[in-house]
């Protein structure tokens, strides 16, 4: 038996065997619940975290004059960075802003503001 010979890990693998990972009906199930929360709901984008691609809003209204920007007020996979107080440019001091990140990836994606809206500006839309 050769013993110089290298093996490819391709040898090794049992590709009739479907890896645990692999699940067939997923695309279904995920539509399914996509459906379940939106129901009527008409939105202007569902929005996705640039850096990790996950899901953060399905239902959102794009700001009037900035189109990159979209406010909401339920979201998921996101978290609001209570510490870090912002104050808006050219605001009053007693309006204050937090900033919103990503709970997969804590990429920053926007703010919330004392009316409880998020501001998303740092999202990727898609329809």
């Amino acid at each position: 038996m050769d013993t110089d010979r290298t093996v490819s890990s391709d040898d090794e693998i049992d590709y009739s065997v479907k890896p645990d990972f692999y699940d067939s009906n997923l695309d279904d199930r995920d539509e399914v619940w996509v459906h379940k929360r939106r129901k009527d709901v008409t939105t202007d984008a569902v929005l996705s975290c640039p850096a990790c691609l996950n899901m953060v809003c399905i239902d959102c209204q794009r700001h009037e004059k900035y189109v990159t920007q979209y406010r909401a007020m339920f979201v998921f996979n996101c978290k609001i960075k209570e510490i870090e107080v912002k104050h808006a440019e050219n605001a009053k001091p007693e309006e204050l802003l937090w900033p919103v990140c990503c709970a997969v990836c804590d990429t920053k994606l926007g703010v919330f503001d004392q009316d409880e809206v998020y501001h998303f500006f740092d999202v990727l839309p898609s329809n």
